[in-house]
């Protein structure tokens, strides 16, 4: 599959008025590992954070699309865009492609104006998914669904939150050989 093609791991987790995303940073042809430090996750705003996984051209592409979509956001509205429009603004992008899309997944992470953690997730064409606990993508998305659903509690403070994403990414990409080495 070519959304397997490159290989990756992204998870994202809702605190007590915290959020946390984390990826992994292995870039790879199928089982040949070309860089250890591919970026996944990008800062959109200071409040706003988005996670791409799939196909290594097109995390380049829609980062770099979705970077200009948000200053024309903030440039035309006034203001910066919180996490839930972007979502929405994430979504129309994907499904203006629906016929050649990009192949990524996205998870977008963050805290809303009032400090209220959001975190949401999407298909190649758009379809938005608003999980309240944790989102997970990538090719070690199955592992990740079990380590997150084991160790993820609610209400964690920052300091528990940050734990907790840490263990359930290396623990899940030690079990996926398209993922992990420099999470």
């Amino acid at each position: 599959s070519i959304m397997s093609y490159n290989g990756s791991a992204i998870v994202a987790m809702v605190g007590k008025n915290c959020v946390a995303i984390a990826a992994d940073k292995r870039l790879g042809q199928q089982a040949l590992t070309v860089d250890m430090d591919f970026e996944k996750v990008f800062r959109m705003t200071d409040r706003a954070f988005i996670g791409l996984s799939g196909l290594a051209t097109d995390v380049k592409t829609v980062h770099d699309t979705l970077r200009m979509r948000v200053n024309l956001y903030r440039h035309r509205e006034e203001r910066v865009i919180e996490p839930k429009t972007m979502a929405y603004l994430v979504s129309h992008m994907l499904y203006e492609r629906r016929f050649g899309p990009y192949y990524i997944e996205p998870i977008i992470a963050g805290l809303d104006k009032d400090n209220k953690p959001f975190i949401c997730s999407t298909d190649l064409i758009g379809c938005l998914n608003f999980p309240e606990d944790f989102a997970v993508t990538g090719t070690a998305s199955d592992n990740l669904f079990g380590m997150c659903e084991s160790l993820w509690e609610p209400d964690l403070d920052p300091e528990g939150l940050f734990e907790t994403v840490s263990q359930a990414l290396l623990n899940a990409v030690d079990r996926d050989a398209m993922s992990g080495w420099g999470a």
